[in-house]
């Protein structure tokens, strides 16, 4: 009796069976994933129905955008971790301390960006192209995305913390929320439908500021009334310089790894747009589509970190080995399932953005290529997010600059210079190996010093 009434106090994180918490937890990620996923299918799928060059400049603004996400996804690793954390040790107060000063370093993270990009969008977009029209398509839709990004950083401070208290099912409901405002509004905003005058590629840029915007009010709102677990008063929780270390010394890898993977586009860009522009419209193609693969699993990581570092503060390491396990298999599986549909009809996936038959004569090789690695992928991604949820987030930084810079960029260039534009793909499954073997050393040095170490 006495152990059923402690259950009962304690967070399902700590009690739950796991495969039934690590489902429950990240299904609803997954789910809201595939939504977001489909809406960025949607919004280049449409944006192509005015011309190559518009799907070339959102491709080129991938970069930026991705730079953006990188800061808000590091920055909620941290806050999701420390947060989970703490509840783990029953420390409610603390909790919400370190919650507060997340959604302070969310607004200053939006105060930034936004004065960066209104400032020096145009340089961005003068070095990489000389066409006007890809350069004015560009430029006005990084503007919009970025200066009215405030949506984008609230949404993404507020459903981290409903994920680090277990309450993923209100993030599938915002997300999918905003999501859905977004493929409405497309069509409306970009063709000009309904009376509503035609923006084209900036259409696509407001809808999906639009969708941010409500989906963080919802999110808040939630928090608000449902997330019991935390308490949000940026009135009596003020900015403290341990928590922001703290947040950042476990956010800041993330951050850098994730913006390493701006880098490695704004590269792959450049090595493309050597040959032609539309291998670059090819490139920006394949990160949309993979995105439909790579989501689930990203949500299925978002469902299993604050699982490991509830039971990590609560010294539950068989909870976390099995979690680890089970996140690998399920990883695996997706990443099988999204090679076998790249493998088959790849051009019927490029012809869902217009494709010329050019597009297509360089995007259906490219696909096959590149989805070689995405069953490698998954295993690499949930060993990434495990260091970060035991606060290893180095190690995930490490293996992101060896595949991406020290190993993808260099292979790709190399590789354009002996067998050109189509042998550049076979860099992605060269980097991803390296990483495998990265990632496998890892875990098994993490799992000997903080794992095994909670037995004793």
């Amino acid at each position: 009796m006495k152990k059923t009434t402690e259950q009962t106090k304690e967070n399902k994180m700590g009690v739950m069976p796991v495969n039934s918490l690590l489902i429950s937890m990240s299904v609803p990620m997954m789910i809201s994933m595939l939504v977001q996923a489909l809406y960025n299918i949607v919004d280049s799928m449409f944006v192509a129905q005015l011309n190559e060059n518009a799907l070339t400049a959102v491709s080129l603004a991938f970069p930026i955008q991705s730079l953006m996400i990188a800061v808000g996804t590091g920055t909620g690793v941290g806050v999701n971790a420390l947060v989970s954390r703490a509840l783990g040790e029953k420390n409610k107060e603390h909790a919400s301390h370190v919650a507060n000063n997340g959604i302070i370093l969310y607004i200053i993270s939006y105060v930034v960006f936004a004065i960066l990009i209104g400032c020096f969008s145009g340089l961005f977009f003068s070095v990489q192209t000389k066409d006007a029209q890809i350069a004015g398509y560009g430029i006005g839709y990084i503007r919009i995305c970025g200066m009215l990004s405030i949506g984008l950083y609230m949404q993404f401070v507020f459903e981290r913390l409903l994920q680090s208290t277990g309450k993923t099912i209100y993030t599938m409901i915002t997300q999918s929320l905003g999501a859905i405002i977004n493929i409405i509004l497309d069509p409306i905003m970009i063709f000009g439908l309904f009376g509503f005058p035609r923006l084209e590629v900036n259409g696509a840029a407001l809808a999906t500021v639009t969708g941010q915007i409500v989906a963080a009010i919802l999110a808040l709102w939630f928090n608000l009334k449902k997330n019991s677990d935390l308490r949000i008063s940026l009135r009596k929780y003020r900015l403290s310089g341990a928590i922001v270390k703290n947040i950042y010394s476990i956010g800041v890898p993330s951050i850098i790894m994730a913006s390493i993977g701006s880098v490695m586009t704004f590269g792959m860009n450049k090595i493309l747009m050597a040959f032609t522009s539309t291998a670059t419209a090819v490139f920006g193609v394949y990160f949309k589509l993979q995105s439909f693969v790579f989501m689930p699993v990203f949500g299925m990581n978002n469902g299993m970190v604050p699982i490991i570092a509830y039971n990590y503060g609560a010294r539950k390491p068989e909870r976390i080995t099995k979690t680890i396990r089970l996140s690998v298999t399920y990883a695996v599986i997706i990443m099988c399932l999204g090679l076998l549909v790249f493998q088959t009809v790849p051009g019927l996936l490029l012809q869902i953005f217009n494709a010329s038959d050019t597009m297509k004569e360089i995007g259906i090789p490219a696909l096959r290529i590149i989805s070689i690695h995405f069953f490698m992928a998954g295993f690499s991604i949930v060993c990434s997010s495990v260091f970060q949820a035991l606060g290893h987030g180095f190690l995930s930084l490490l293996v992101s600059v060896c595949r991406q810079l020290v190993v993808l960029l260099p292979c790709a260039f190399i590789l354009s210079r002996v067998g050109g534009l189509s042998a550049i793909w076979w860099a992605f499954p060269i980097a991803e190996l390296v990483s495998v073997v990265l990632c496998s050393f890892f875990l098994r040095n993490v799992y000997n010093k903080e794992i095994r170490s909670l037995k004793a």
